[in-house]
């Protein structure tokens, strides 16, 4: 791919997003996010993209919280196929869709957004994505697993509980700094889904109890991103039995996982969920099984 930077401006968007078009090849697809340069979804995408020989590529926009609905309209006007959306917008996306998946809606948030005949079609691939990168990288489907999900009612954290409801995980406990939050998703899913959710404080006390009856411990939270983040689970907690899955995916080792290697327990980053939710973006916005090992190696390339 050549002449684009790192990161455009949401400005770039605007009336036939002619920037966009000079590229060489043009960018009809982008990832959203406020910040978005540490994005390593441009080289996987960009990689499946030449792989299929598809004559476009894959860029970085941030866009600010202030900017999205506008964003979102010029993509239409902009000849763009569709966004791939992070941090902060799944969740204030939705109201600016013209159709959404049924998963979409139960997890209240968006990933993927495609253009199709003008309209905006909302999709959320984070938690089929993390199903996948479970059985992935423990050999056990998540549907076997009882869960611990820490940030489980954030955007991400939703659509990973949303996801273990679907599945049918045997227990989910969700905790979150604001246990209000946690307390409305449990609400909200045992009406919709019929399937009962344990929200539990972030405090030491409530996890240290909750450790004894779970197998797996999901961090959905953004603790890991930034270099110097503390774990988000307290000292001393893990044990050897436990299985450790970290969705930050920081291009270190974070503190979560670093903890998980000390105490003997099993551990994955979250370098495995971004490749599989972005497999099945790819496969909405072209209608085609992607290239899962040609993206694998690029993030591999990307963690050395």
């Amino acid at each position: 791919m050549s002449n684009a930077p790192e990161v455009f401006a949401s400005q770039d968007l605007t009336g036939v997003g002619e920037i966009f078009r000079k590229l060489n090849p043009p960018a009809r697809l982008a990832v959203f996010g406020d910040p978005i340069a540490h994005s390593a979804s441009p080289p996987m995408h960009n990689a499946a993209l030449r792989e299929r020989n598809h004559q476009l590529q894959y860029v970085r926009i941030r866009v600010t919280p202030e900017e999205l609905p506008q964003a979102l309209r010029n993509l239409t006007s902009a000849g763009f196929l569709g966004a791939s959306l992070t941090i902060p917008h799944k969740q204030a996306a939705l109201s600016f869709m013209d159709q959404l998946s049924r998963e979409a809606q139960l997890m209240g948030a968006i990933n993927t957004v495609a253009v199709r005949d003008g309209k905006l079609f909302g999709f959320n691939t984070d938690g089929p994505g993390l199903s996948a990168a479970i059985h992935e990288s423990f050999g056990i489907p998540l549907k076997k697993h009882r869960v611990l999900i820490l940030g489980g009612a954030g955007g991400a954290g939703r659509a990973i509980t949303v996801q273990c409801a679907l599945e049918g995980s045997p227990s989910v406990i969700i905790t979150n700094r604001n246990k209000e939050k946690g307390d409305l998703l449990s609400q909200e899913i045992q009406e919709y889904l019929d399937f009962p959710i344990s929200s539990i404080p972030m405090t030491t006390e409530s996890l240290g109890l909750a450790m004894k009856s779970v197998d797996l411990i999901i961090n959905a939270t953004p603790l890991g991103m930034k270099a110097g983040d503390p774990s988000p689970l307290p000292e001393g907690l893990l044990t050897r039995d436990h299985l450790v899955y970290d969705t930050v995916y920081s291009g270190g080792e974070t503190a979560l996982l670093k903890q998980a290697r000390s105490a003997g327990a099993r551990c994955a980053g979250g370098f495995s969920m971004l490749l599989h939710q972005g497999a099945l973006q790819n496969a909405l916005w072209f209608g085609e099984t992607a290239p899962l090992e040609t993206m694998r190696k690029v993030l591999n390339d990307l963690r050395r």
